[in-house]
């Protein structure tokens, strides 16, 4: 595990300081990060007259499970979409041949090798945001309550890098699958609002078949303190289900790969 973390370590420092080389290009992705979020907040704000709520949830509430989202979206532009993308990459050119020979998890490999700093800015902001929606909610989270909602983030993170895990290793055998990673990316954009805001059917879609509520919805309500031990309990649950499911779709598919010269 030591030798994990060391390896990881030098990846990182080699991928910022080759990032870091075109500097101006942090002013860009900050100023497109504000700019969305800017987008995105006036949309949230459509949905809000004095005094209306949306889905029982207040303006301010809201912005948390908005705050959330963006913070995940950093996460996926640092670390998930420049990694899972280069496995597809690895498996159309056969790359993937000297990874598996690599003496490390392949696993581990690819979804650490890449850390891209451009996504940092939006998981700074969406951090902001939170702090800003739970104070200004008028909630007062102890100790127990914020260690609560950071497990729940963290639980958050883990669904969604297996569910872009899952559908990148699908690549073994379907090769491109871009057209799908723009479909998963079109349905989590749904957390970007509660899910009590969505009619029962979407409700229950988003609970279970692709969960949604348990990347923003649930954090935040473990956040600001509305959170039951069920909901909780059950985000845990299938954080960890996620991850040994990856786990379990990855040895099975390395099993069905033949690499892209044979």
């Amino acid at each position: 595990m030591g030798r994990h973390g060391r390896s990881i370590a030098r990846f990182w420092s080699s991928s910022l300081a080759a990032e870091m080389e075109y500097r101006f290009n942090l002013l860009i992705e900050v100023a497109a990060t504000l700019i969305t979020l800017a987008g995105s907040l006036f949309t949230l704000s459509l949905f809000f007259g004095h005094g209306q709520q949306l889905g029982g949830w207040s303006w301010d509430a809201a912005l948390v499970v908005l705050g959330i989202y963006t913070l995940l979206n950093g996460f996926s532009s640092t670390l998930l979409r420049p990694n899972l993308g280069n496995l597809v990459k690895q498996v159309q050119s056969g790359g993937l041949d000297f990874v598996l020979l690599k003496p490390m998890d392949s696993q581990v490999w690819l979804s650490l090798r890449t850390l891209s700093p451009w996504g940092l800015p939006e998981m700074l902001l969406g951090l902001a945001l939170v702090v800003v929606g739970t104070i200004r909610s008028g909630a007062r989270p102890d100790a127990i309550t914020i260690l609560t909602g950071g497990l729940m983030v963290l639980a958050g993170v883990t669904i969604l890098y297996s569910l872009w895990f899952v559908l990148a290793a699908t690549s073994i055998w379907f090769v491109k699958i871009w057209n799908a990673t723009e479909v998963l990316r079109s349905l989590l954009a749904a957390g970007q609002y509660p899910v009590s805001a969505y009619p029962p059917a979407l409700r229950l879609v988003f609970t279970t078949i692709l969960p949604v509520a348990f990347l923003t919805t649930v954090p935040a309500e473990a956040l600001l303190g509305l959170a039951n031990g069920r909901s909780v309990l059950a985000g845990i649950a299938l954080a960890g289900l996620s991850l040994l499911g990856s786990r379990a779709l990855w040895r099975l598919a390395l099993r069905h790969y033949t690499s892209a010269s044979s």
